[in-house]
């Protein structure tokens, strides 16, 4: 009896989890005007329209048939939401706002998938397979809601509808600073017998030897990164790989994405309004630019394993300060704000090492491709989730931004792109001998 009540208890758990995931992506999509919804504010993804479509596809197309063996009501749509319109000439997409369906038919579709997900995800019980299904549903739900930030964040002002964020700690007197970090293991991944979710490329657990190195206590922040374009770094070959300063001579790329050159200094382009540069902000860039800067400095982007080594001093912490649960006092995650803060805002989230700010306020590029660890195994149900990007043309990243969901801020949880995708809530920090 204690068995079945508790395995109600969790499917609650769960549906109510999936129930604030949903109200997070519809209250990211309450800031954008109708009108808007059908633009795309960067050139590689797809339009708004779509991912309002997309999500509720995904959860049906994963769910009804594995756990509510229910018949498609239109496989038109749950293919159209479920892969977009691809380019034909296999570059960025080229379709136009009026492909795509009238907006009162979407949200005709979205909601007659929620409410026959939600009838029989209420009736489910007794399947082994309904924790990792609907975790996987969040999560994606959640990971999108974080993505379309990106792309809200590059819309003019008209449009999005300006929302209030909790405020910025005052600024205090810091110095930048090198962490020595001694030899020792770095544990990544989890074991299968761990309790709780994780995504295909999380497993299989396993430690790797790191040599002694040093890292930075802090981020690199505007202020820093400032001083490497002023030293002409944007200009100087030497610090940039060749397929690095191919796109960036390609794209005339010679400032972070997230700053606008004003008269006598730069601007900064923050989610609802643009401000004087926050020197002690963390700089937002692509892999391409941190690395450069890394160079310029003599320096490198820590491995996946420096990075979780410097991070975690003990294996056995669930974060890096210990088993508190995550708060303010930690850092800005979990959709607490649209822009950062000050890099040495949160002392409460240092790791046992001494490193700063490794949760929130801007994930961090690691030198690291995108691979898979050894006992990798596919999701059956999502084959293409990670095995896809095991091209080594996408870095790992570790750590969360503000707009990271909390039950990511696991310590086996990857996040990867392309290295000249500059759009990213992706900071760094740089490791040298």
């Amino acid at each position: 009896m204690l068995a079945a009540q508790e395995q109600i208890g969790l499917r609650q758990t769960l549906l109510d989890r999936l129930a604030e995931a949903r109200r997070q992506s519809d209250k990211l999509f309450g800031l954008i005007p109708p009108d808007f919804l059908y633009e795309r504010p960067i050139a590689e993804r797809h339009r708004f329209i779509f991912y309002l479509g997309h999500m509720e596809a995904f959860d049906w197309n994963l769910l009804q048939g594995r756990l509510l063996n229910e018949r498609p009501f239109d496989p038109a749509l749950d293919r159209l939401f479920a892969f977009g319109i691809d380019p034909v000439d296999g570059g960025l997409p080229s379709d136009q706002p009026a492909d795509w369906p009238a907006l009162t038919a979407v949200q005709r579709y979205t909601s007659r998938i929620r409410r026959a997900l939600d009838a029989g995800l209420a009736r489910t019980v007794g399947n082994a397979a309904f924790g990792v299904l609907l975790n996987t549903a969040l999560e994606h739900r959640l990971m999108h809601v974080e993505t379309l930030a990106y792309m809200l964040h590059q819309l003019p002002r008209e449009g999005k509808i300006p929302e209030s964020q909790a405020p910025v700690s005052a600024s205090t007197h810091w110095t930048p600073e090198m962490i020595a970090i001694p030899a020792g293991h770095a544990y990544l991944g989890r074991s299968r017998s761990d309790p709780g979710f994780g995504w295909d490329n999380e497993f299989e657990a396993h430690s790797v030897d790191v040599p002694a190195f040093s890292i930075d206590r802090f981020k690199v922040t505007n202020g820093e990164f400032l001083a490497f374009m002023e030293a002409g770094g944007y200009r100087e070959r030497s610090f940039w790989t060749d397929a690095d300063w191919h796109w960036r001579s390609q794209q005339d790329i010679t400032h972070p994405a997230f700053w606008k050159p004003a008269s006598g200094g730069w601007r900064y382009l923050g989610m609802f309004n643009e401000f004087a540069l926050p020197p002690d902000w963390p700089v937002y860039v692509s892999h391409a630019e941190a690395s450069a800067y890394a160079r310029w400095l003599g320096k490198w982007l820590p491995t996946e394993a420096e990075w979780q080594r410097a991070a975690y001093d003990d294996p056995q912490k669930s974060f890096p300060w210990g088993e508190e649960a995550p708060g303010r006092q930690h850092g800005y995650f979990d959709f607490e704000r649209w822009d950062p803060a000050p890099v040495h805002a949160f002392p409460a989230a240092r790791s046992g090492f001494g490193v700063d700010g490794v949760m929130g306020n801007g994930w961090e590029w690691t030198s690291s491709p995108f691979e898979p660890f050894s006992g990798f195994q596919a999701f059956e149900f999502y084959p293409g989730y990670s095995a896809n990007f095991f091209d080594g043309l996408h870095y790992v990243m570790k750590g969360a931004s503000m707009r990271t969901a909390a039950s990511m801020l696991r310590s086996s949880f990857r996040n990867w792109f392309q290295p000249h995708y500059q759009y990213v809530y992706a900071g760094f920090r740089c490791a040298s001998r």
